[in-house]
């Protein structure tokens, strides 16, 4: 569900190490791809796209592209991207569950998951429409909405391996913990930021005032109090 761009986000742009691909990867490559099944990522049904807050420095957001599959009606994968664009660096992964699951954790494991429920309501997380898709936007939103009505239950576990935002060639150094973000105030040009990323997306039906509107009679769930430890409370 990946869309086209026409920005370059290869290897070489993000100045990762290392030559460009040979041919004989390439080739290597293409063939694998006819003889090899790679199911794992068949399954993958959505790309979602939203931020994520550093649990150790709340002042450092990242925006990432989510490529999430089911492995039961209750627990989703995802792996996450910089872009969602050839060449884009894999960052992250992010498990989601049910309510129903989340409370059968231990009290010291619920605090490093977080709730959806802002990122639904505040239009922060979208399903950007593929580029060459002949849906028409209302049809796909219709569609957004009924899986976003899934999402704002979930509690997510976020970590990022490699540092983006900090300009690092390669993913170094421990993973880390990521939260959700829980008010407009949590962080700074929240909106100018959400501006920023609708614009990575034009003729998408990626437009957070205009999602936040078509969202803001979705129920909301009664939320587990241990959730969103870190983005409650100052990391220790």
């Amino acid at each position: 569900m990946a869309a086209t761009h026409s920005k370059d986000h290869s290897a070489q742009s993000h100045c990762v190490p290392g030559t460009s691909r040979t041919a004989k990867s390439t080739i290597l490559e293409t063939g694998a791809a006819i003889v090899q099944d790679f199911s794992p990522q068949k399954s993958i049904c959505a790309h979602l796209n939203a931020f994520h807050v550093y649990a150790s420095d709340r002042s450092r957001v990242v925006e990432a592209n989510h490529y999430c599959g089911h492995l039961t009606e209750d627990v989703r994968q995802c792996l996450l991207y910089d872009s969602p664009d050839p060449g884009a660096r894999l960052i992250g992964v992010e498990y989601m569950i049910k309510p129903h699951l989340f409370a059968t954790l231990p009290p010291e494991e619920k605090k490093y998951w977080h709730t959806h429920v802002f990122e639904v309501k505040s239009g922060m997380l979208v399903m950007p429409l593929p580029a060459s898709s002949l849906v028409p936007t209302v049809a796909w939103e219709k569609a957004e909405t009924a899986e976003m009505e899934e999402v704002i239950q979930l509690y997510g576990k976020v970590y990022h391996l490699w540092q983006v935002d900090r300009g690092d060639k390669l993913p170094l150094g421990e993973p880390q913990l990521m939260t959700s973000i829980l008010s407009y105030d949590q962080v700074p040009d929240l909106e100018k930021r959400m501006d920023a990323r609708d614009a990575k997306f034009p003729g998408q039906g990626v437009d957070w005032r205009r999602k936040r509107e078509i969202r803001k009679d979705l129920k909301e769930p009664e939320l587990d109090p241990a959730a969103d430890y870190y983005a409650k409370n100052k990391h220790s």
